[in-house]
């Protein structure tokens, strides 16, 4: 597998997995019903550095990591999805600890994420990798097949 930064051409491939897993509506907390035009701008829009893990010349995960907040705050934010036909293979670790690597060396000295979907299987990965839940916000997610679940809230120093 090779993690490199994200050339425009890769979008084509992001594009499809990135749609099945927004519209599932059960790992990912983004609109189901945003264009293609505007996931493309969230994915590299300003500020953000984004990466893709490619196989055998295929693109199957993406990431992005970008400012938390503005301004003296030093924490970024990242986002993930692993294809889901390639999913439980590494991929979406891989991904997250080039992403650790490239925040802390870019100067952020923590990651927070704010709306992680509390029934995702990657909160085994995160918390593997050293991030705490610092809360859950209840029922503040439309599950796909199980109503509503909470947003976890969680944090890693760099």
């Amino acid at each position: 597998m090779l993690i490199r930064g994200a050339q425009d051409k890769d979008w084509a491939q992001i594009w499809p997995f990135r749609r099945q897993i927004v519209g599932s509506r059960e790992t990912y907390a983004r609109d189901p019903s945003t264009s293609e035009a505007q996931a493309r701008t969230l994915w590299r829009g300003p500020g953000k550095r984004a990466f893709v893990a490619e196989v055998d010349g295929a693109v199957v995960g993406s990431a992005h990591v970008a400012p938390n907040c503005g301004g003296p705050a030093a924490g970024a934010d990242a986002d993930f999805m692993v294809d889901p036909a390639r999913g439980r293979r590494g991929i979406g670790r891989a991904l997250a600890e080039h992403v650790l690597e490239r925040a802390k060396a870019g100067g952020y000295r923590g990651m927070a994420f704010d709306a992680v979907v509390e029934t995702n299987p990657a909160v085994g990965v995160w918390t593997s990798l050293g991030f705490t839940i610092l809360g859950t916000v209840p029922d503040a997610y439309e599950y796909g097949r199980y109503g509503r679940v909470g947003l976890h809230i969680m944090y890693r120093a760099l």
